[in-house]
């Protein structure tokens, strides 16, 4: 028996995720940007209703942030393929950090204008859609593909821990002072900052050809790119419904209850059930991925979750909403993890940061919307009806889904690379 001298070693095993530092620190400050984030969504609408005194006005200041992020979500795609991904989540995140202690510093003074916490608001959110494609091309760039869904889980189980207490933290900064809230989105966004600095990695690929290309052309690119694809297409413009419905519901809710004089902590719990919706979804995400089809998990998120706010409008009570939102999202994790870890496998690297924003449009498209739809909802027919209108759309798009056959034939992710070849 002889042995070949000359046949190649076998390949190094991609180190595990807890001892890869880039992966790390990237999901560090993802985790500090959700959760200010987080304090801050919860914030925004009590914060403008104080100092408003109008529901359908602080529904237009929470849609003028949502503005900013749709506004440039295409172009941060573009931009997060060019230019190098460690420097561009350290610019937009100090920017985003800085404009929330200039909101932070006038509200504790007393001093905030509604225009102030407007601009505040379009211009983090303008900066927030920059990072975003940063964090997910960088995220592809560090993490090997067989260990993309176990990496998506651990966003959404970190995303899901933010959700968590946001709310309740939120409450409790707000009630000793409005302005500790912002203060604390203004913590998180420089904490991403600082991760940033920290990588030591490139989070791109070759950036010579991409910046061969005209910017408007590598839009159009990622455009087309995406319109080719009939399962990215008809899920995102799905997904805007989804969110615009579910987030408008939470708006709507919100409003009334702080219209009425709910003590923030209370209505901060809203928030703490979702999250532990999530939070309980997130451990139970990477099993379901791994042994459920794709096609069957996105149908089945969208059931119970139709289910759950189809409840809340017939039983309109705080308690009722409390219970409904905890187990409204159990399975959104595993959705997620397992639609975007499809997309990124089968998405060639170049035109990741592209797709990346694409594909944010399905909550881009919402952030403006939402607070509107909410708003205008609540201010016209009340919660009871607001609620039901919106929890029949999300009936509309659960049944939708299960009969696209594109997603339905999605399988588990041992089969996802040959799928897409």
């Amino acid at each position: 028996m002889t042995t070949d001298v000359h046949a190649p070693a076998p390949a190094s095993p991609a180190p595990r995720l807890l001892r890869n530092r880039a992966y790390l620190l990237l999901m560090t400050g993802l985790t500090a940007r959700s959760l200010g984030m987080g304090i801050a969504g919860f914030a925004i609408p009590l914060v403008a209703l104080a100092i408003t005194g109008d529901v359908l006005s602080a529904g237009i200041i929470s849609a003028v942030g949502g503005a900013g992020y749709l506004l440039a979500t295409l172009p941060a795609g573009v931009v997060a393929d060019r230019v190098d991904r460690r420097t561009l989540i350290l610019i937009a995140a100090g920017v985003a950090g800085a404009l929330w202690l200039t909101a932070a510093g006038a509200l504790w003074m007393g001093a905030l204008h509604p225009v102030h916490l407007a601009i505040v608001s379009f211009g983090s959110q303008v900066a927030t859609a920059f990072v975003g494609p940063a964090d997910d091309g960088g995220l592809r760039s560090v993490v090997p593909a067989e260990q993309m869904p176990a990496a998506r889980a651990t966003v959404e189980g970190r995303e899901s821990v933010a959700a968590l207490i946001s709310g309740p933290v939120g409450g409790l900064l707000y009630a000793v002072s409005h302005a500790l809230p912002l203060l604390g989105s203004a913590i998180g966004n420089l904490v991403a900052a600082i991760g940033a600095v920290l990588i030591r990695r490139p989070l791109n690929g070759d950036l010579g050809e991409a910046r061969r290309t005209h910017p408007v052309a590598a839009l159009v690119e990622g455009l087309r790119y995406v319109g080719s694809q009939p399962l990215f297409v008809v899920m995102i413009a799905l997904a805007i419904v989804l969110n615009t419905a579910s987030n408008g519901s939470t708006v709507a809710v919100t409003l009334d209850l702080a219209d009425r004089g709910t003590d923030p902590f209370l209505i901060g719990l809203l928030s703490t059930m979702i999250g532990a919706s999530l939070l309980i979804g997130s451990f139970l995400a990477p099993l379901i991925v791994q042994r459920v089809r794709t096609g069957v998990i996105v149908p089945a998120c969208m059931a119970v979750m139709s289910l759950a706010f189809l409840a809340m409008a017939i039983f309109p009570t705080y308690g009722a909403i409390l219970a409904c939102y905890s187990v409204a999202y159990l399975l959104a994790p595993a959705l997620n993890a397992s639609i975007f870890s499809y997309a990124a496998v089968i998405t060639p690297e170049p035109m990741q940061g592209r797709f990346s924003s694409v594909a944010a449009l399905s909550g881009a498209a919402s952030f403006p919307l939402a607070p509107l739809v909410g708003s205008g909802l609540l201010s016209g027919v009340g919660l009871a009806t607001t609620l039901l209108v919106l929890a029949l759309v999300l009936v509309g798009v659960a049944i939708a889904l299960a009969l696209f056959r594109p997603l339905t034939r999605i399988g588990t992710p041992d089969t996802w690379a040959a799928g897409a070849a």
